[in-house]
């Protein structure tokens, strides 16, 4: 089964399961995702539904992120995602930090993604709370964001550090699952893989 096969399968699920679970097992669900609703919020009905396609970032997600180094050598660091629909709903900002084995933080920062319906473009920003820098995210000059069906990406321009652009890829994406790429490029032309993030939905 694909990754889509087993995410619509997943949907399909939360819908038929209730009717055929026990009542105690349908109104635990139904007071988790209460819970979840009260603590990560949830999609304004007059909101642009596009905002969905980032709605897996919702919630708490660990992890393992694999970095190149400059040598080409790759090291393990731990990962943590934390995704809520803020201002009533109409915005989706999700942090992300990712640490050493020993847990020294080495990227700490939030996105904060919104949908113009108007102009039918993304409007993404990352905060990157260590620098203290502002970045725009899939910016119409690098092409915006392009979403297949199967993954997400965009490009961004690096304000101080070398090599000069980054694209990122959301891929694998299921209930419980996801996969952030990083690609890095000194030209925008040729591409070659620096970060690996798998993470996993978690409950703590």
């Amino acid at each position: 089964m694909t990754k889509m096969g087993a995410l619509l399968t997943n949907m399909l699920g939360a819908f038929v399961l209730p009717s055929i679970v026990p009542a105690q097992t349908a109104k635990k669900n139904s007071q988790t995702m209460e819970r979840n609703q009260h603590e990560y919020g949830k999609l304004n009905a007059n909101a642009p539904q596009e905002l969905s396609q980032f709605a897996f970032l919702v919630g708490k997600w660990r992890g393992e992120a694999k970095l190149k180094r400059e040598d080409g050598t790759w090291e393990n660091l731990k990962a943590l995602w934390e995704g809520r629909y803020i201002l009533d709903g109409y915005a989706i900002a999700d942090e992300y930090r990712m640490t050493t084995p020993v847990d020294e933080l080495l990227v700490l920062g939030i996105n904060l993604r919104s949908y113009d319906a108007k102009k039918k473009a993304w409007n993404l920003k990352w905060l990157n709370a260590l620098a203290g820098t502002w970045t725009d995210l899939g910016p119409e000059e690098l092409g915006g964001v392009v979403a297949d069906g199967k993954a997400i990406s965009y490009q961004m321009k690096e304000p101080v550090t070398r090599p000069a652009f980054t694209r990122a890829t959301y891929t694998n994406i299921s209930a419980d699952h996801f996969t952030w790429r990083g690609d890095r490029s000194g030209d925008g032309k040729t591409w070659e893989q620096f970060l690996v993030i798998e993470l996993y939905r978690s409950e703590k």
